[in-house]
């Protein structure tokens, strides 16, 4: 799988060493926060540095320098844009927690995807959102991705259901993933509502999603417009084949399709895409959906979202570093709100990073949930589905275009 390789690098590398942080305020860069550790087996300084757009990370060999160089030129190395004369040090003693916290304020543990229900002849959105029957075929397929669970007390990550007054339904499938906890939002396990043509109340958790898997029986073709949604930016189509009995019974038919700028991501589908392991198909389609939804955060409307996010994180992050070294020092001009005061809000004094930084995901959950953004037409190609020529009179109307290694690190 694929992870954030760059929101890790401060835990592994930083946390465990003797290492400082420094901070500066950039005529034209803004908050920069500079972190420096030495490496003296390897003869070596490693340095990140966060900005608003971006953290730079490198290795500087000792043996570049006269003298051990300054924050100001370390920072430059990563940067040539950085112009401040000087940095402040942080000698705040729980600086290292805030650090991480900003750093990995992207990384999340927990996942929840759409899945659809598609049968044959189905070609429209209230035709899918209105199954309520459950094949036994479908039930076998919801039983590779994952346990059926009971909402009601679930303690799991549950992605927005309710487990309390049964008012998303009574059941819903749950499973872990290499550490990850994934909740699928079933279509014909969300409520259904007999005089409502769009079942708002099953759009309302699916067409939140980011990624969603489309469960077809039947050979009519899935289009990725069908389901109307700002967020839904991705699709992986699963069909059930029935082979002959020599060539091994019962397969599995993937093919992926996603607006136009998602970047790539792994893992690549087989070719012919087709599998016969359960064990191997779940493997892949965890993989599969959590690398496309990275993926799809790096398309242009998660991706002004999230710069927007780390900007107000940057700046409540040196604000705080800043407040409380000061404090440290003695500085009596400085006044720090007591842990006790650390839950009000901005207007009720300070209310520390971590609540700040509480404040602005709570900000972007919510964006997510409400983010107007006006559909464009469909002869935008940011809108466009990625085709791949070769593949368009495949019988599922869905395949999967430039499926290569993402560059992110792979896990």
């Amino acid at each position: 799988m694929e992870r954030d390789g760059e929101a890790k690098i401060y835990h592994e590398f930083f946390r465990s060493r003797y290492h400082h942080s420094f901070i500066a305020v950039d005529p034209s860069l803004g908050p920069l926060v500079l972190s420096v550790c030495l490496e003296e087996e390897e003869n070596k300084l490693r340095v990140i540095l966060r900005m608003k757009e971006c953290s730079l990370h490198g290795t500087f060999s000792l043996s570049l320098f006269t003298n051990m160089p300054s924050a100001v030129e370390l920072a430059k190395r990563l940067c040539d844009k950085v112009t401040v004369p000087k940095f402040d040090v942080v000698s705040y003693l729980k600086a290292p927690v805030l650090i991480t916290a900003f750093d990995e304020h992207r990384v999340s543990s927990n996942f929840k995807f759409g899945v659809l229900y598609q049968k044959e002849g189905q070609f429209t959105e209230e035709d899918i959102l209105s199954n309520n029957e459950e094949s036994e075929k479908f039930r076998d397929f919801l039983s590779i991705l994952g346990d059926t669970i009971q909402l009601q007390g679930f303690t799991g990550f549950r992605g927005g259901l309710d487990v309390c007054h049964g008012q998303t339904g009574n059941e819903a499938v749950f499973t872990s993933f290499n550490g990850r906890e994934i909740i699928f939002h079933v279509a014909t396990k969300l409520p259904y509502t007999e005089a409502d043509p769009q079942q708002l109340q099953r759009k309302r958790h699916i067409g939140n999603d980011i990624v969603a898997l489309v469960y077809q029986e039947g050979q009519t073709p899935f289009l990725c417009d069908v389901i109307k949604s700002h967020f839904l930016h991705c699709f992986v189509v699963v069909r059930r084949v029935q082979r002959e009995q020599e060539a091994g019974g019962v397969a599995y038919q993937v093919s992926v399709t996603a607006r136009e700028d998602v970047p790539p991501f792994g893992p690549v589908i087989p070719d012919p895409p087709l599998f016969t392991d359960s064990l191997q198909l779940r493997e892949f389609l965890l993989a599969k959906l959590i690398n496309a939804e990275i993926s799809c955060y790096k398309a242009e409307q998660f991706n002004r979202l999230e710069l927007r996010t780390r900007s107000s994180l940057l700046e409540s992050l040196h604000n705080e570093l800043f407040t409380r070294s000061r404090c440290m020092m003695g500085d009596p001009s400085v006044a720090v709100a007591p842990p006790s005061e650390s839950t009000r809000g901005p207007s009720e004094g300070s209310g520390g990073f971590i609540e700040n930084f509480k404040r602005a995901i709570r900000v972007r959950s919510h964006s997510f949930e409400t983010l107007g953004v006006p559909r464009k037409n469909a002869g935008n190609s940011s809108q466009k589905p990625k085709v791949d020529k070769d593949a368009e009179s495949d019988s599922s109307g869905t395949t999967e275009l430039k499926d290569q290694a993402s560059p992110q690190e792979e896990i």
